[in-house]
């Protein structure tokens, strides 16, 4: 990959959608991981004047609090910081007062809630500016559908959507995002101790080989093959019932 073509490219790309939108310029949520950061990186250079980032911690790890906002000082990105703990501790226990899971379940249900918050902070701030908002999700994670529906998946334009994970590293050595980023533990940062490897059951290595090649053990691949036939609801619009016309007669 020539990572300064890629970036040229994407860089032209997002201006000629925001220009077929009508829109004005990109928001986009940065959480302190790898592929936010790339995006932030790349959207800057876009959009010099009209680009907005926001911070949007919701119980979120300190160090992670930290790393996005050195990421958006360093390259001199605008910023806010929304905190959205109040709003997602009054949803959560209203909505657990009526129907409340343990286990995983629960934990996926709540990190849920906080996803898709930050998905209503970041449209209510691209309405007011008339922006579009930009997607942070790799390849990698589109294709098994490791995303929250009509949450991180909920935007107008996937700038990262065609790179697997290890070419967002690649980018991302190329554009300068902090070690403290591109070395630490791919996470969602829904609950703590989360990580996108540990909840998905295979590594990002096995993934993007089987996407590029095809290949892996057997058990990879059946249980890749697997999330991919699961998820496609997440790529696709909502199934539409068309009326035969018979019925209309």
């Amino acid at each position: 990959m020539n990572p300064e073509a890629v970036v040229n490219y994407l860089m032209e790309w997002s201006r000629q959608k925001v220009k077929e939108a009508g829109a004005l310029g990109i928001v986009l949520g940065v959480s302190g991981g790898v592929d936010s950061a790339v995006a932030a990186i790349i959207a800057k250079k876009a959009f010099p004047e009209n680009c907005m980032t926001l911070l949007l911690p919701c119980e979120s790890d300190v160090v992670d609090r930290m790393d996005s906002q050195a990421l958006v000082e360093k390259f001199n990105i605008p910023y806010r910081i929304i905190d959205l703990d109040n709003a997602y501790h009054l949803l959560s226990t209203q909505f657990e007062s009526y129907l409340k899971c343990e286990g995983l379940k629960g934990k996926l249900l709540r990190g849920n809630i906080k996803s898709r918050l930050r998905m209503m902070a970041l449209y209510y701030s691209a309405q007011a500016r008339n922006y579009l908002v930009l997607g942070t999700s790799n390849k990698s994670e589109l294709c098994v559908g490791y995303s929250t529906k009509y949450g991180d998946a909920g935007v107008d334009l996937q700038l990262l959507g065609d790179l697997l994970k290890r070419e967002v590293y690649e980018l991302a050595q190329f554009l300068g995002v902090p070690e403290t980023i591109v070395n630490k533990p791919p996470s969602g940062g829904l609950w703590s101790g989360q990580t996108d490897e540990g909840e998905m059951g295979l590594t990002y290595e096995e993934l993007d080989n089987y996407l590029a090649s095809g290949d892996g053990s057997p058990e990879v691949i059946n249980k890749i093959e697997g999330m991919m036939a699961g998820s496609q609801h997440k790529r696709k619009m909502p199934p539409v019932a068309m009326i035969p016309p018979e019925l209309r007669n």
